[in-house]
C-alpha cells in the first residue's frame, strides 16, 4: 500500500533553492516520488510512498519552525501514483501573476467544509443571502466533476480565471460566493484577489475540494476531483479512478 501526501503552506522563505535542496534530500533519503514546488512564498507538494517514509519526511519538514503548522492531505493507493520525484524552484507555488493575490500578509476568509454543507442543504448561507459556488479550475478538471451548480468557467490556465470571471462580477454581488479548487491554493489566491478588487463577498472552502471530501463526504458534489498524478482523480471516498499515466503539470493544481 502507497500514502500520498498533498499539502501547501504559504510562508515566506527567504531562500527558495536551499529549501529545494532540502526537501530534495528528505524525499530521496524515504525513496518518495511525486513534485515539489518551492517559491518565496512557500512549498507546494505531491509525494507518495512508504507510510513510514511519509511519516518521517513530515517530522523533517515541521521541523522547520516555518512549516510547523503545515496542514496535509493524505489517501491510499494500491501502487505509486508518481514515475519519479521532481523538485522545482518557481516565482509562485501556483502561477497567478495578479497583484493583491498574495497570502503572506493574511489569508482570505473561509468557509468550514461542514458549514458549506449545510448552506447548500438549506439553500443559503446563516445570513440568509444565496451561496454562489465558483469553481477555479480548469475546464478539464471540471469535466471529471463538481459542485451541483458550481459557476465554471471556460479555462485552460489559472492565470486566465481573471478575465473569465469578468462577465459574472455583477451577478454575483448579492451572493456569498464561495471560491473552491483541488486543494485550497488556488481557490486562496482567488479570493484575496476578488476581495482586493472589491469583492468583499468573497470566501475560500477551506481545505478545497479534498479537504471537503475528507470531512463532508460527497454531499453536493457531483463526479471525482481530477488530482495530478496517475490515479487520475478521487472519489469522495479517496478512491482512485485509475493508475495510467496522466502527464498534466503540478503547476496546475
Amino acid at each position: 500500500m502507497v500514502l500520498n501526501l498533498a499539502a501547501y503552506h504559504f510562508v515566506p522563505v527567504a531562500d527558495p533553492d536551499a529549501l529545494a535542496s532540502q526537501v530534495r534530500a528528505w524525499a530521496e533519503a524515504g525513496g518518495l516520488r511525486g513534485t515539489v514546488l518551492v517559491a518565496g512564498e512557500g512549498i507546494n507538494l505531491f509525494l507518495a510512498g512508504a507510510a513510514e517514509a511519509i511519516e518521517a519526511f513530515l517530522q523533517r519538514l515541521r521541523g522547520d519552525a516555518r512549516f510547523a503548522g503545515i496542514r496535509t492531505k493524505l489517501s491510499e493507493s494500491d501502487a505509486q501514483p508518481f514515475a519519479r520525484l521532481k523538485v522545482k524552484v518557481k516565482p509562485e507555488i501556483i502561477s497567478f501573476r495578479r497583484e493583491g493575490a498574495s497570502p503572506l500578509a493574511e489569508r482570505a476568509p473561509a468557509v468550514a467544509p461542514a458549514d458549506l454543507a449545510r448552506w447548500l442543504a438549506q439553500g443559503h448561507d446563516d445570513a440568509g443571502k444565496p451561496v454562489v459556488l465558483l469553481d477555479t479550475r480548469n475546464r478539464e478538471e471540471v469535466g471529471y466533476g463538481t459542485f451541483a451548480g458550481a459557476l465554471t468557467l471556460p479555462i485552460d490556465n489559472f492565470t486566465d480565471l481573471p478575465e473569465a470571471l469578468a462577465p459574472h462580477r455583477e451577478a454575483l454581488s448579492a451572493a456569498t460566493v464561495v471560491s473552491f479548487c483541488t486543494g485550497g491554493i488556488r481557490c486562496e489566491k482567488a479570493a484575496l484577489w476578488m476581495r482586493a478588487e472589491g469583492m468583499d463577498n468573497v470566501l475560500q472552502l477551506d481545505g478545497g475540494i479534498l479537504g471537503y471530501f475528507e470531512q463532508v463526504g460527497g454531499a453536493h458534489y457531483d463526479g471525482r476531483c481530477f488530482v495530478f498524478d496517475e490515479r487520475l482523480a478521487l472519489d469522495p471516498a479517496m478512491r482512485p479512478l485509475a493508475t495510467a499515466h496522466n502527464s498534466i503539470a503540478l503547476e496546475r493544481a
